[in-house]
């Protein structure tokens, strides 16, 4: 009993440790904070973990028995289970982490690596043809250069709800669009007729050189990216910045 209870708490323990570093690389690389609620990921991941974590233990313990013939097989089996469903959770959860943040006219668009449509990847810029396996990044997009060019993308939009934002080859250096967001940007009182007023106040505390706001449009719930007078961006806060 003894010796079964030790295997028990090893594997649990062991499985906590790797839950703990899978949870730091989702929450703090992939989905930085409020990215993850801004794409609806974090009450499925937590759950897919918790369930990996507690019932790969479990099992073990219920199989477990001292001079049983067949005990390194039955606790190979379920270990290498236990990883085949955690590696398959970590895959989905990278397939679909934000890759780039773009600003697109008017607002900025958080673009998912699944979301990102590559079939002209060739017409690309380098910088632009790999996420970056860190934390998403901030690009623009390159306005329409004729009136043809304009029609496709807004037909590609109505019709097949691709945005421009989504196709690499019209990415361009961030920088670039800081003129296009000074005329763009909202001032930050508008924020109180979308939120509390109190919960504006207390996270534009937090960020004192915030003078203006872009909506930040998501798969899930659309945040607030806070820019500074040089257009900077300062931070993406979870406030909704329309109705």
């Amino acid at each position: 009993m003894i010796k079964r209870l030790n295997f028990f708490l090893s594997h649990l323990f062991i499985s906590l440790l790797i839950a703990l570093l899978v949870v730091g690389l989702v929450f703090f690389i992939w989905y930085p904070s409020p990215l993850a609620t801004a794409v609806g990921v974090t009450q499925i991941f937590l759950m897919m973990l918790v369930i990996d974590v507690i019932v790969g233990p479990i099992l073990g313990l219920l199989v477990y028995k001292e001079g049983k013939k067949s005990l390194k097989f039955d606790l190979t089996v379920i270990i290498l289970l236990q990883l085949s469903a955690l590696f398959y959770g970590v895959y989905s959860i990278e397939q679909g982490r934000p890759a780039w943040i773009v600003f697109n006219v008017d607002r900025f668009e958080l673009i998912r690596k699944n979301e990102i449509m590559d079939q002209n990847i060739n017409q690309t810029q380098p910088q632009f043809q790999q996420p970056s396996w860190l934390k998403p990044q901030f690009v623009a997009t390159e306005f329409s250069k004729n009136i043809e060019q304009h029609n496709n993308d807004m037909f590609a939009e109505v019709l097949s709800g691709i945005s421009i934002a989504q196709r690499p080859e019209r990415y361009v250096d961030f920088i670039q669009a800081k003129e296009q967001i000074q005329q763009r940007e909202q001032k930050l009182d508008l924020l109180q007729q979308y939120n509390n007023k109190p919960d504006v106040e207390k996270i534009l505390a937090k960020y004192p050189q915030a003078t203006a706001f872009l909506p930040l449009k998501a798969s899930a719930v659309d945040m607030t990216v806070l820019v500074d007078q040089k257009s900077n961006v300062i931070k993406i806060v979870d406030l909704r910045p329309w109705h």
